[in-house]
């Protein structure tokens, strides 16, 4: 399936490639972005990341003639500093991040991702993990569901959610998404199932963000990317949730602040100094046309910084 990632011109035309530079792709997914990458190098090299091996099995026919460029990984871009120290790279010339599902994952209709299709509470990017989003919805406590549904998927009825959630498992184990689709269905009001989007939308991304860890591991590589960066090279990273926008948006801030003495000293005595400079005031989003032609690009904003 011929498939065009989000942002494709702005966030690989934001990295400033160089032919004989070394990139990072640190969510391969499908290889939309890795393959626009590839095509401006010569001797340069990518090394491409994901935590699904499914998404590398497929990336790599997408990548096809491309091969002597780059180096397959299949990680987690939250150790991004290791991934480098093991392939003998110093710093980097640019990296791209891509947050959230990947299209594969969500056409994999046996994966647990997606609301439409019925299949086991699984939702696990990287199948090497052991937590599932069966062990979630049967073993945390309602108050730690709620908290999840409602911070991760700011689902205004979290309350109501989870407490069906715990009434349901008492009776039966909750083993599929259309199991969960049911009780998610029978515990919002009327009004809630009128509405455009899909009554289960925000519990499964809720459920997803938990199970991967998502926001920890974006944290993770907030606070090493940037060092590993060469100098004037360009961190690029595209976000669908305001979760993780914050945390993006908070780092680039810091970073390009530097000082973090109280502001009401007179002068610096931390000796931090800045590390980055910030490219875009403005999120870069989709224009018209890419929203209307894709869905899931709605939602999209990139930010690029740079390395001082």
């Amino acid at each position: 399936m011929e498939h065009t990632p989000v942002l494709l011109k702005q966030s690989v035309e934001g990295l400033r490639i160089k032919p004989g530079g070394v990139y990072v792709d640190g969510t391969l997914g499908r290889g939309g972005h890795a393959r626009e990458i590839a095509k401006r190098l010569d001797s340069g090299r990518l090394i491409a990341i994901d935590r699904d091996d499914a998404a590398i099995v497929e990336a790599r026919g997408m990548l096809s003639g491309y091969e002597d460029k780059i180096t397959f990984i299949h990680g987690n871009f939250g150790d991004i500093s290791d991934i480098l120290d093991a392939e003998g790279i110093g710093n980097a010339d640019g990296m791209l991040f891509d947050f959230g599902v990947s299209s594969p994952q969500l056409d994999n209709t046996g994966r647990g991702f997606s609301y439409m299709h019925d299949a086991p509470l699984d939702m696990r990017m990287d199948r090497r993990e052991e937590t599932t989003a069966l062990d979630i919805v049967n073993d945390w406590t309602e108050d730690r569901l709620r908290n999840i549904l409602y911070r991760y998927g700011e689902e205004r009825y979290a309350a109501n959610i989870a407490r069906a959630i715990v009434k349901k498992r008492e009776i039966t184990k909750i083993r599929t998404t259309f199991d969960l689709n049911d009780i998610i269905f029978h515990a919002i009001p009327a009004v809630a199932k009128r509405e455009a989007r899909h009554p289960s939308k925000r519990t499964f991304q809720a459920l997803r963000i938990a199970v991967n860890d998502e926001l920890g591991f974006i944290s993770k590589m907030l606070d090493t990317a940037p060092d590993r960066l060469a100098p004037s090279g360009r961190l690029c990273v595209i976000c669908f949730h305001k979760l993780e926008t914050k945390l993006v948006k908070n780092t680039f801030a810091s970073r390009e602040r530097g000082c973090i003495c109280p502001k009401d000293f007179p002068v610096c005595v931390c000796g931090v100094t800045p590390t980055l400079r910030v490219i875009t005031r403005k999120p870069i989003t989709p224009q018209s046309d890419e929203r209307q032609n894709n869905p899931r690009a709605r939602s999209g904003s990139l930010r690029i910084a740079e390395r001082i």
